[in-house]
């Protein structure tokens, strides 16, 4: 189990999207790592874009710190339309940025990555809806499925979640 003794945060709002949510998460889990869900504020309840799943938040973004994870994976969905206007969320995803820790974001999670300000110059990838805002955050736009630049990993849509769960282990590793 390569990623026994990592904690991996993941991040989830309203609204996000269940398969890029709960398929890194087991992914994560099934190699050994710890995973801590988080939010805004702790011990919500946050249902799926489709409905059909909940997930409940553990710890607030201002309660967990950028040295108490090893990666931290934002999914997609409605979710980071909304986690983009916590501070503390940015706070986190920015100090996890400048320790040099991992960081996925798949679809429409870039958003955070954008209003974090962490892309400038980077190569970015996500739903093709939000291909303006990361390019006018500076991000240089890749249509591929998945890739690692630096410490972010970058997954494109729903379809591309095994390459993108590949990235994720191989730069865990």
């Amino acid at each position: 189990m390569p990623l026994k003794g990592k904690t991996i945060g993941i991040l989830v709002g309203p609204g996000y999207e269940d398969l890029e949510f709960w398929v890194p998460y087991m992914r994560v889990r099934e190699e050994g790592a710890q995973v801590k869900i988080i939010a805004s504020k702790g011990g919500e309840s946050f249902t799926s874009k489709s409905g059909g799943l909940t997930a409940v938040s553990e710890v607030a973004a201002g309660e967990i710190t950028a040295d108490q994870l090893e990666a931290l994976l934002v999914p997609g969905g409605w979710a980071p339309d909304k986690l983009r206007r916590d501070p503390d969320v940015l706070q986190l995803v920015r100090e996890m940025n400048r320790l040099g820790k991992i960081l996925g974001f798949i679809c429409h999670a870039g958003w955070v990555a954008a209003s974090a300000g962490i892309c400038k110059g980077k190569r970015a990838t996500g739903s093709t809806g939000i291909k303006d805002d990361l390019e006018n955050a500076g991000a240089v736009w890749v249509d591929e499925p998945a890739f690692r630049e630096g410490n972010l990993v970058w997954g494109r849509v729903v379809a591309d979640i095994p390459d993108y769960c590949r990235e994720l282990i191989n730069a865990l590793q």
